[in-house]
């Protein structure tokens, strides 16, 4: 199948419940290439991966220029609130004026601010606040330039399904991809970085930015999320849910997104001094990537479970898995035992990001869903900053012990989150039902 072959273009065909479907191979997941095309998912897969690479490159290549670990730093954060900030606003145009018209000149531009901090960070003589200002500001519009192709890959799978079960299967898919795309990413700049030079990776993600960025937004699956600029017709997938409802549905899975992304800086950091007690920081990396890794595969399994599971509970049945197991944290006392707490760590990560995402998609105005879903990639990138912030004091402060708690009380938050937005969604799905079924009998009479 070719980019220009895309079954699901077509409603019609994929509403009829008699056109008979052919064996897939891979189960459920050979359903996406048929409704997406073949290219879709491999050009999704690298478009995102520049993203993964930004705050490690920013770090490395300044911090080897600048001979400042601290600048490096500033650097690696300038890139994390560059992109927190732009990626709603980026977000909120795709939803204005259609993904196409954003993401090309997002590409360029974010081509030119990559290649901007490359040729500032390489200039840097010292940590002189002279010099250091300009490469702060390239990181900054570099990470405020990103194209954000995950949570916008995500509206197009929802314009893409009709059926739960595909909805379902998408977003374990992105998830897994997420995951692996923030692996890889990290790993792919410390190997260029060390075998090349500084400058490789960041040089490899301009490139990437520019081809693949660039294929994502001409994909014809594009034409599905058009412009709702002048449109009076933009149709919701249930009732109208505006005003204060809207914002309470909307603000509890971005919310637990700040948590997911604060489970995620502060284990990450809390790794980095643990592993550091073992002269060994500079594995803290492959330590986190174990955890990621059993987090991707748990995600994939969400297109297995059953529909009668319902996503409010999935979010609290997995928030819950990862307090208890979450808690482990405390107990390894060397590196060997702690690989394995993590890897039992991230079976439940997985799915309870495949279930926000999900519950984002379901709750969030058709639309304002690419606002909606880039303010949850956001909600991770600031979590994530506050995480790493709370869990480096602690570890300096009282040590990797106390640390540890950070992890942990945001994976209690993402509990409590997941159980105050269930009777909330239970709402809105019973208003939803109750307008469909509305509707169903108006268009019988």
């Amino acid at each position: 199948m070719t980019m220009n072959a895309i079954p699901s273009l077509s409603p019609a065909a994929e509403r009829s419940p008699a056109a008979p479907e052919r064996p897939r191979r891979f189960g459920r997941f050979g359903r996406l290439p048929q409704l997406a095309g073949t290219s879709f998912l491999s050009v999704g897969f690298l478009a995102r991966l520049p993203l993964a690479m930004l705050t490690v490159g920013a770090l490395t290549i300044v911090t080897s220029a600048s001979g400042s670990y601290a600048l490096g730093g500033f650097a690696a954060g300038a890139v994390g609130i560059g992109s927190a900030l732009g990626a709603p606003i980026l977000g909120f145009l795709a939803d204005r004026f259609g993904q196409r018209v954003v993401l090309l000149p997002a590409a360029a531009l974010n081509t030119v601010a990559i290649g901007a901090l490359v040729v500032l960070a390489l200039a840097l003589t010292g940590t002189a606040a002279a010099a250091a200002v300009p490469v702060l500001a390239a990181a900054f519009l570099a990470g405020f330039t990103s194209p954000q192709i995950g949570p916008l890959a995500r509206v197009r799978w929802v314009a893409m399904t009709r059926r739960p079960s595909d909805l379902d299967t998408a977003m374990s898919y992105e998830s897994t991809a997420d995951e692996l795309t923030f692996v890889l990413g990290p790993a792919l700049v410390g190997l260029l970085a060390s075998l090349a030079a500084p400058w490789v990776p960041l040089t490899l993600a301009a490139v990437l930015t520019l081809a693949m960025v660039s294929a994502f937004a001409v994909h014809p699956t594009g034409r599905l999320v058009g412009s709702s600029r002048g449109r009076s017709d933009v149709q919701e997938p249930g009732p109208a849910v505006t005003g204060r409802r809207s914002r309470l549905l909307i603000s509890i899975p971005v919310l637990g997104m700040v948590a997911m992304g604060t489970f995620f800086g502060g284990t990450q950091t809390t790794l980095t001094a643990f592993a550091g007690q073992f002269d060994a920081a500079s594995a803290a990396g492959l330590l986190y990537a174990v955890m990621g890794l059993s987090s991707a595969g748990a995600a994939l399994s969400v297109a297995f479970w059953p529909a009668s599971f319902q996503h409010s509970w999935r979010w609290i049945a997995s928030a819950a898995g990862m307090v208890g197991l979450a808690a482990l944290l405390f107990l390894p006392s060397g590196l060997p035992a702690m690989v394995f707490v993590l890897f039992l760590l991230g079976i439940p990560v997985g799915p309870t990001m495949v279930s926000i995402f999900s519950i984002g998609s379901m709750v969030a105005p058709r639309r304002l869903l690419g606002t909606v879903m880039t303010l949850l990639a956001s909600g991770i990138v600031a979590g994530s900053a506050l995480g790493s912030a709370v869990a480096g004091s602690l570890a300096e402060s009282a040590g990797t012990g106390a640390a540890f708690a950070v992890p942990v009380l945001a994976a209690a938050a993402l509990l409590v989150l997941g159980l105050t937005g269930a009777a909330g969604l239970r709402a809105h799905r019973r208003s939803v039902e109750a307008t469909a079924a509305a509707a169903s009998g108006a268009m019988g009479s």
